[in-house]
C-alpha cells in the first residue's frame, strides 16, 4: 500500500477520532496528541529505512535513494531536485497530491499534522543528525515545498 492510500485511511480515521477526543481534552490538547503520535511514528519508520542501508550513520544519498521514492509513490509528489550530495539534499516539491486528498476529504487542517510533520522526524530516525529546513508548503497554501535536508556539520555519514 503506498503512502498516499494510507494518508487517506488515517485522516478519515484521525478525522472522527478528534470529533471524539476535542470535547474529552480540549482542541490544542487533541492536536498535540495527535501531532506527537504522527512524529514518533515517522521517526520510528526512518529507523526502519535506515535499516535497510546496512550502516549506522547513513547520509543523505541513501536517504533519496530509499525514502524520496516511498513518498512520490502513486504520483505523489512532482519534486525538483536543486541539490543531492551525501551531506545536503535541496528540493522544491511543485505539486503535492497529500494536499490535494487532504482538501479533497474536506479536512486540509489535517494535512499539516499527518503529513508535513512527519518529514524531518523521518529523517531524524534515519539519522539523528539530518535536518529539515522548511519555510513554506503547499499544504498551507504556497505554490511549492522547500525541502532543505542538511547533515548536521561535523556530523559523520556513511553510505
Amino acid at each position: 500500500m503506498s503512502i498516499l492510500q494510507r494518508r487517506r485511511i488515517e485522516a478519515l480515521f484521525a478525522k472522527e477520532l478528534l470529533t471524539h477526543l476535542v470535547p474529552e481534552v480540549g482542541a490544542e490538547r487533541a492536536r498535540e496528541i495527535l501531532r506527537a503520535t504522527t512524529t514518533a511514528m515517522a521517526y520510528q519508520f526512518g529507523e526502519r529505512l535506515a535499516g535497510q542501508t546496512g550502516t549506522d550513520r547513513p547520509s543523505l544519498e541513501p536517504f533519496r535513494r530509499i525514502a524520496l521514492p516511498l513518498w512520490q509513490e502513486d504520483d505523489a509528489l512532482t519534486i525538483e531536485y536543486l541539490e543531492e550530495g551525501p551531506e545536503r539534499l535541496s528540493f522544491n516539491v511543485t505539486r503535492c497530491r497529500y494536499a490535494e486528498l487532504y482538501r479533497e476529504l474536506g479536512v486540509p487542517e489535517l494535512g499539516e499534522l499527518l503529513s508535513c510533520t512527519r518529514d524531518g522526524e523521518l529523517g531524524r530516525g534515519f539519522n539523528d543528525h539530518i535536518r529539515l529546513t522548511r519555510t513554506q508548503t503547499i499544504m498551507q497554501g504556497a505554490t511549492h515545498c522547500d525541502f532543505r535536508f542538511q547533515l548536521e556539520p561535523g556530523a559523520e555519514a556513511t553510505g
